[in-house]
């Protein structure tokens, strides 16, 4: 089995405008490279990933890009085109496209004001370019309003694979469950739907203060509504920093994966993320080797 984390970033606010990264993000509010995280994936071992982007501008992208070139252990990229604009998203795409690796689509829907923006006519033209070219989308929902969305979004346009990221942002050390348990098994009515297990911190004032119990019933409703097979780990570095760490995040984590089936496993923890994104069997293998190789060198 191949090890995937299906969700992580870089960024550097010297090459591309973060507007979400301010003073308040100290620890993370600098240049974030692929070398800082790779001592936890070894650790963890993790052979492939996942960069999802982390700003809606062609340039935050484009830093992915050369990341993933310098990087074998990058198998896939998740990148940005702006769907508002959906004759610049085709042209984009389709420049896009050409490298093997993006495999997908994000926009940073939970930082625009309306909370109904993906049901803009301009919008719903631009996940049709996304549906057309067969490119999945990673949804951002941090609102009910935004799991909402999810099954209107499945009938405008039943072949688009969507991905959940963060299972939603499920109400982890708050008193009720409710209207969170309720949607998220609403959106995993259509197949197509899949989630991310990653980013389950807090949702109290102090993030960091989560534990494996109080994450567990998220995941095992997940696993209720979705099925393995339609969900994917992903470690959510360096945004992970602000609320324990990679190595705190995939611990608590794996205590939970370890009580799945090793069916269930090998989808949550590589297989999904395979054929969700349908990453490039050839950049699978080499990352694969190279993430092996600097466990043999001792890296």
């Amino acid at each position: 089995m191949t090890f995937i984390d299906a969700h992580q970033h870089v960024w550097d606010p010297a090459c591309a405008r973060y507007d979400w990264l301010t003073a308040e993000l100290a620890p993370i509010n600098r240049a974030i490279d692929f070398a800082e995280l790779r001592p936890a994936l070894r650790e963890a071992g993790v052979d492939a990933t996942v960069l999802v982007q982390s700003a809606d501008n062609d340039d935050d992208t484009d830093l992915m890009l050369r990341t993933a070139e310098a990087n074998p252990e990058v198998a896939a990229v998740v990148a940005y085109v702006p769907l508002a604009r959906p004759a610049a998203a085709a042209d984009r795409l389709a420049e896009l496209r050409r490298n093997p690796k993006v495999v997908g689509v994000r926009n940073l829907i939970h930082n625009i004001p309306d909370p109904d923006w993906l049901l803009r006519p301009d919008v719903d033209e631009g996940l049709a370019v996304l549906e057309a070219e067969g490119v999945t989308f990673d949804l951002v929902a941090v609102l009910p309003r935004h799991l909402e969305l999810v099954s209107t979004l499945s009938e405008r346009h039943p072949g688009l694979k969507i991905v959940i990221d963060h299972l939603a942002k499920p109400p982890i050390g708050l008193d009720g469950t409710e209207p969170w348990w309720t949607l998220i098994e609403r959106a995993a009515e259509n197949p197509l739907v899949h989630a991310k297990v990653s980013g389950l911190y807090s949702a109290t004032a102090d993030s960091s203060a989560w534990t494996t119990d109080a994450v567990r019933p998220f995941v095992m409703r997940a696993l209720e509504v979705f099925g393995a097979d339609r969900l994917m780990y992903g470690g959510d570095w360096p945004i992970s920093l602000l609320s324990g760490g990679y190595r705190r995040v995939w611990e608590g984590l794996s205590v939970i994966f370890a009580e799945l089936g090793s069916e269930e496993q090998r989808w949550v923890l590589g297989g999904t993320a395979e054929r969700f994104y349908g990453i490039d069997a050839t950049a699978l293998g080499v990352a694969r080797g190279a993430s092996r190789s600097h466990v043999d060198s001792g890296e």
